[in-house]
């Protein structure tokens, strides 16, 4: 799927802000009990998703967050299918508080591809 150009100025805008980890830095993050939040949609979190990752959707997460993460402490780690909805959804979660959110750098594309070469 090819993206507007609006959309990612916006995304290349988030990224500045966030922080975006390797997908070897995010497995130790979740050995570490680190939340892990599946942004996509949940069409797609059915077709395979990080073991003990939770679903809440880039459309519903401002609303729900609380219920899953309610520590704003806790290390969160977003992620969606190339990195573009985990970036903003991280970048989200640090504007409402949330001090250890970051992002999956490819997403999840990038994870798997990963856990290939292991």
């Amino acid at each position: 799927m090819e993206h507007p150009p609006e959309f990612l100025a916006l995304v290349g805008e988030v990224r500045k802000r966030i922080k975006e980890l390797s997908p070897e830095d995010v497995r130790a993050l979740v050995k570490g009990g680190a939340v892990v939040i599946d942004v996509r949609d949940k069409e797609e979190f059915a077709g395979g998703h990080i073991p003990g990752a939770v679903n809440v959707s880039r459309g519903t997460l401002e609303m729900r967050v609380g219920e899953v993460v309610p520590d704003k402490n806790a290390q969160v780690v977003c992620y969606c299918a190339g990195g573009n909805r985990g970036a903003l959804a991280t970048d989200t979660l640090v504007r409402m508080g949330y001090r250890n959110a970051v992002s999956i750098a490819g997403g999840m594309r990038a994870y798997e591809a990963s856990d290939k070469k292991d």
